[in-house]
């Protein structure tokens, strides 16, 4: 296959094994999800999703979170790791929604990204799962998976999103980039294959028949 016809060919694959797309973080608003995106840094789905509800309990909007203590966002945070540049980054981001953009997490990659904690794929994430903006977040799975299924050469994330991008079409990445990943957790972990072994590196790179 060439690489577009492997792109093709994964993109309906990857529908057939996920149709749903259910958003793995749990969140009520733009603003909950920002946070749990933030805090998912080096940190699991699920570990986020058992912090987030005593958090949210105590704060679920920026004009109630930047009234917390540091201190304290930190204590329930903890088991998300690095929670003290996390927790400073939530109280400052909370403060500068209310002071610069009215309480409001903004529908911009430029504004979002100027927040603190924040970068290039947390602000995909929130500008295609809240507001339904075409974004392609790669993450460590996606990357990796890209990578193993050639569909890019790229030596970092920002080249795999670039190549992703080009390679398939803009109205399929919002859930495209969320398959990937159900994929890579559930299929085609780091150390449970080696390219060849699970059913879509099987299916595209098949192996040769003897001579």
């Amino acid at each position: 296959m060439t690489r577009a016809e492997r792109a093709k060919y994964l993109d309906r694959r990857l529908e057939d094994l996920y149709p749903e797309t259910p958003i793995p973080l749990d969140h009520t608003s733009p603003y909950t999800l920002l946070v749990a995106v933030l805090l998912s840094a080096q940190c699991t789905d699920v570990r986020v999703n058992l912090v987030t509800p005593a958090l949210f309990a105590l704060a679920d909007t920026p004009e109630e979170m930047m009234k917390v203590p540091v201190e304290k966002i930190r204590e329930i945070i903890r088991p998300c790791g690095l929670s003290p540049r996390k927790s400073q980054a939530i109280s400052d981001l909370s403060r500068i929604l209310v002071e610069k953009h009215g309480g409001k997490v903004p529908q911009d990659f430029a504004a979002l990204e100027e927040l603190p904690g924040v970068g290039h794929k947390t602000a995909s994430v929130v500008m295609s799962q809240s507001f339904g903006v075409p974004a392609f977040p790669v993450d460590t799975h996606i990357h990796r998976l890209a990578t193993r299924w050639k569909l890019t050469d790229g030596k970092n994330v920002v080249q795999t999103e670039r190549d992703l991008k080009k390679l398939f079409p803009k109205d399929r990445w919002n859930q495209l980039h969320l398959r990937i990943i159900f994929y890579g957790r559930e299929y085609c972990k780091a150390r449970g294959c080696d390219g060849r072994s699970c059913l879509l590196c099987r299916e595209v790179f098949p192996p040769r028949s003897a001579a």
